[in-house]
């Protein structure tokens, strides 16, 4: 609904902003200023120990200088407290006793109906409360009993029961005044197909309430006491309330737990979650009865960068590990990961916490792995690597893999650490660098096309004739010297072929993430060549397009002379006989190619005599200077 103008912001002005941050955090009040409304705490929005979250109640805004968290007392109520934006107004409104203007005849009507549906379930909740402590109860209550829920558990977490009688909470609810309709809207109770008088969805089960942020019951779980029930666990219905893959059970419980530092764990269900809390480990929420969800999934990131899963170690966790991986790969990145703690195959937080005690549940939890690594174990894991082809079909799985990822960042980090790992997994037998190091010593003291290697110096970069050779110790050098653009000419990368066994080993270990002697020897050389003369201060310079694009045109050029050779040789064998016309013009076309290949900014309009380019001019102005030193690492 729309607002009248000047509404909101007479509220925000109402109300400190400080005041309703200040019940989610402990002000840092030596760093705070009181008197001038600046106030300093620890971030609710992610975890730290130091005050990087500021608070100025002058200008009515908050911005974490961590997490860069930002926005007004509104928005904080909608990201801690997971409101929505009238909901928000409303909680604000209240606070300061203003009155939201009305909305229009249809939203009231749907508010109205969503706020009697919360008392119908409010009530179902306390009636439920109320029979576990009949003598129907007994059996659940010695089932919470040998479980380790004591009554202030039950109380924290409002656990009830629905005796076995198919028409009692509904019989209950209709005694209060509600309609048994509006009964039947909130889940609790459903019409027989064939017709006939509602019956009551939970009955013989131990029930589980599901609230919201707020607090507020949205729906509910039952398990079952009978081991020959049809289902273990059910859950209510979808409903204007409850929608299964948005919620998380114990979510507002364990957001407040978070914002004080606790992590945030994703169990499998009601009583790990209990069983947690009751160890100490108040931020654990699990999905409702299904897998987790694209929609669950920013939830747990909304109250922590990096939810760790606690899955079992049977069959069933595994494979629900699987599945989350493929889930959240195209929605991961900075600030939206996943961390991974397997338990024990067989055990459950509860039976971990009773056995190994609560030291062993944290040390699971301060293990919990990255995505990465359960993504490297799923693909590797059982598999024999004893062929190339085997080899080449899991680095394609991985690239097919890591390239849903959406943040670019993210996959360069993927890329470097899928690259050390294959590292330990085939030592230097990987079998691109394999292949490059053959090669070389194939060709070692001649090119590729059999004519004389062209000696370093012997030409320059920025001229038309700048030789393969120099060509391709520029791009190795600069690779060297940013290994994150490796991952960007990957593939190309792999296609050279050095033309000395030293600088195939520096190839292969730019694309591997090793370091070896041969490599080291080759990067010396370069560095001491005077014609590269790369220094660090000059290459630090250049911003990151730049650097792409440079070394993009060096390989451009690389290939076109290689190219070239090719042709070259071709033509002096065709040449012993009689020129024709298909000659001459793969001839005109190589030179094209070699020439738009140097003039990467002309169009093909097959003039020749243009002067050289700007890109390479530019290459130019920042590959003089002094001998390039050997960078400091990190």
């Amino acid at each position: 609904m729309s607002l009248p103008p000047g509404f909101l912001d007479e509220l925000r002005n109402r109300v400190p902003i400080s005041r309703m941050i200040g019940r989610k955090v402990v002000w840092d009040l030596r760093k705070s200023n009181q008197a001038r409304g600046d106030w300093w705490a620890p971030c609710p929005f992610h975890q730290e120990k130091s005050a990087s979250f500021h608070c100025d109640d002058q200008k009515g805004f908050y911005y974490c200088f961590g997490c860069h968290a930002k926005g007004d007392a509104l928005t904080f109520l909608r990201e801690a407290d997971g409101l929505s934006f009238m909901e928000a107004v409303k909680v604000l409104a209240a606070e300061v006793g203003m009155t939201v203007p009305q909305q229009d005849p249809q939203a009231r009507e749907r508010s109205d109906r969503r706020t009697r549906l919360f008392e119908v379930t409010e009530a179902a909740l306390r009636w439920f409360r109320l029979q576990l402590q009949t003598g129907a109860a007994s059996e659940a209550r010695d089932y919470l009993a040998r479980r380790g829920l004591d009554d202030e558990t039950q109380q924290q977490f409002d656990i009830g029961f629905a005796p076995d009688n198919r028409h009692a909470l509904g019989a209950a609810l209709r005694e209060k005044g509600f309609d048994e309709a509006l009964i039947i809207e909130a889940g609790l109770c459903a019409r027989p197909d064939g017709g006939g008088a509602a019956y009551d969805r939970f009955r013989g089960r131990i029930i589980f309430p599901i609230k919201d942020g707020q607090g507020r019951c949205i729906g509910f779980g039952g398990r079952a006491m009978d081991p020959n029930s049809f289902a273990k666990y059910l859950n209510s219905p979808e409903t204007p309330l409850f929608d299964k893959g948005r919620n998380l059970y114990n979510i507002g419980q364990a957001r407040s737990a978070v914002a004080k530092g606790q992590p945030l764990i994703v169990a499998e269900g009601y009583m790990d979650v209990i069983a947690l809390s009751r160890a100490g480990f108040q931020g654990a929420v699990a999905p409702l009865g299904t897998a987790v969800t694209e929609n669950q999934l920013h939830l747990m990131w909304r109250i922590s960068p990096e939810p760790i899963i606690a899955l079992d170690g049977d069959a069933a966790g595994q494979r629900a590990a699987q599945r989350l991986i493929d889930l959240a790969l195209p929605l991961t990145g900075a600030r939206q990961a996943l961390r991974f703690a397997i338990l024990p195959a067989g055990q459950d937080p509860d039976d971990l916490i009773k056995t190994a005690g609560q030291g062993a549940m944290t040390a699971l939890l301060g293990d919990a792995k990255p995505l990465l690594d359960l993504l490297w174990s799923r693909e590797t894991e059982g598999q024999n690597f004893d062929s190339p082809e085997r080899k080449a079909a899991l680095e394609q799985r991985l690239k097919d893999a890591i390239a849903r990822i959406p943040d670019e960042l993210t996959r360069q980090h993927y890329n470097e650490e899928i690259r050390r790992k294959r590292r330990e997994l085939f030592g230097g037998s990987w079998q691109r660098g394999e292949r490059g190091r053959q090669d070389s010593g194939r060709y070692r003291g001649r090119s590729r096309t059999g004519s004389a290697p062209v000696p370093i110096g012997a030409t320059r970069l920025d001229g038309p004739n700048a030789g393969a050779s120099l060509l391709e110790g520029a791009s190795l050098l600069l690779c060297a010297f940013r290994p994150h653009l490796v991952a960007k000419v990957e593939t190309r990368l792999e296609r050279l072929i050095p033309q000395d066994a030293d600088r195939a080993s520096l190839l292969h270990d730019l694309l591997t993430g090793t370091e070896s002697a041969a490599g080291a020897r080759a990067l010396e050389t370069l560095r001491a060549d005077a014609h590269l003369g790369l220094t660090p201060s000059v290459i630090r310079q250049q911003d990151e397009e730049t650097a792409v694009t440079i070394l993009s045109n060096l390989l451009d050029r690389l290939e076109a002379e290689r190219a070239v050779g090719t042709e070259l040789a071709r033509a002096e064998n065709e040449i012993q006989g009689e020129v024709d016309e298909g000659l001459t013009w793969r001839m005109q076309q190589i030179a094209r190619a070699r020439h738009l290949a140097e003039r990467p900014d002309m169009e093909d309009s097959g003039d020749m005599n243009e002067d050289r380019d700007a890109l390479s001019a530019q290459l130019q102005d920042w590959l003089s200077g002094e001998i390039w030193r050997k960078p400091p690492r990190g």
